[in-house]
């Protein structure tokens, strides 16, 4: 049975539709919405007429059609994250937030999506690895005239899109280049030590806050996230002279802290001998002092009984002396006015026993280490004559 034939589709069979009725009712449709009108149909098989159209209905349904896409076409998304900044006639109109969003279509208004969350970075020195280095960037001159090699990356967002994408033809590379130019200014202004190792992050720092001024003074809409040092060493081709410099300059420290720690030993012993010495040479000061002070109120005492009774005390000092002197000599002094028996008895064996050479001995140990001139021995008889001789002269005293 051919598909054309009339009992095709009907109820009871249970073959396909017939397709070209269904093509013919589908253009019957459109012929009514479009104001259209299609020749009668005779009966089936070859009689079916062909539609026609009306050109103004039609080109009026287009139209509507294509107005219809146009102002569609005006709907925009911002996801979050993002900004839009919508254009009028190329001239900046507004910058709108997330969200479904719509604008007058192309050409009268345009949009550009704007991510002001993401980090972008821009590396100065290397490129994807330190080890991929750019020796026009990342060769710098310190203040001491010494070259290093430094790599460091730049991490910004973006604060302003408005800024970004009118105020500068390739922000980003603005930032590479304010990047490089910030770190050469403060390398240039410290030595390559610092620089180095103890400075790094200093550096870091510094860097991150010229490169944000920079980038403000140029109003490129960036905001400096951080700057990161990746490497900093010396170039390669001095890097072994380089690390013999480094080590003798830590045998050069290992010897400073060896001798801080020997005078921290010796110094405070020489302050604590110092002192000690200071001490003992004041109490010695205070000593002497106070004994001349001592002796210096006994002899006031003494003048003060001389002048009350000068010959009782002369004799009294007088006497003193004397017993003073006598206490350890051997001498024996005899009055002979007093005695009326012309017998005299010495104690021969304690005077002999008492001039003996323990008694020398003991003389010469109490006298004082000064050289003295040598004296010639006297004989007993000169020394009686004179004890006699002062006896005498005590007798006819007043």
């Amino acid at each position: 049975m051919s598909s054309n034939e009339p009992q095709w589709g009907k109820k009871g069979n249970d073959g396909p539709p017939d397709l070209d009725e269904l093509w013919r009712k589908f253009n019957q449709k459109l012929n009514s919405l479009l104001g259209g009108k299609g020749n009668g149909s005779g009966g089936g098989g070859t009689g079916k007429g062909t539609p026609e159209f009306n050109t103004v209905g039609g080109a009026g349904f287009i139209i509507v059609l294509l107005l219809l896409v146009w102002i569609a076409s005006g709907f925009y998304i911002v996801n979050a994250g993002e900004r839009g900044v919508v254009l009028r006639f190329g001239k900046f109109l507004e910058t709108t937030q997330s969200g479904p969003r719509w604008h007058l279509p192309y050409p009268i208004e345009s949009r550009e999506i704007v991510n002001v969350e993401q980090v972008r970075t821009v590396e100065v020195g290397y490129r994807s690895t330190v080890k991929n280095k750019v020796p026009k960037e990342s060769l710098m001159l310190t203040d001491d005239e010494n070259i290093i090699d430094i790599q460091f990356a730049v991490q910004y967002i973006l604060k302003n899109p408005e800024e970004y994408l009118f105020f500068n033809r390739s922000p980003d590379d603005a930032v590479l280049q304010a990047a490089e130019t910030a770190v050469r200014e403060i390398v240039g202004k410290n030595k390559m030590d610092f620089v180095l190792y103890e400075g790094r992050a200093e550096v870091a720092a510094k860097a991150a806050k010229l490169v944000q001024d920079i980038l403000d003074r140029y109003k490129t809409g960036i905001s400096i996230s951080k700057v990161t040092m990746q490497n900093a060493q010396p170039p390669e081709q001095v890097q072994a002279s380089f690390d013999d410099a480094v080590k003798a300059g830590q045998d050069r420290e290992r010897l400073k802290s060896e001798g801080q720690a020997y005078a921290n030993d010796v110094i405070p012993r020489a302050r604590g001998a110092a002192s000690r010495l200071a001490q003992e040479s004041e109490g010695y000061k205070q000593r002497v002092i106070a004994n001349a002070e001592g002796e210096a109120s006994r002899f006031k005492q003494v003048l003060f009984e001389y002048n009350k009774a000068p010959g009782v005390t002369r004799d009294r000092i007088y006497l003193d002396t004397v017993e003073q002197m006598l206490s350890n000599t051997s001498k024996v002094l005899v009055d002979q006015k007093s005695g009326g028996s012309n017998l005299l008895y010495l104690p021969l064996d304690k005077l002999i026993q008492s001039t003996g050479t323990p008694a020398v001995q003991e003389s010469a140990a109490a006298k004082p280490a000064v050289s003295e001139p040598a004296t010639t021995p006297v004989n007993d008889n000169t020394w009686r004559s004179r004890d006699a001789f002062r006896s005498r002269d005590r007798e006819q005293r007043p």
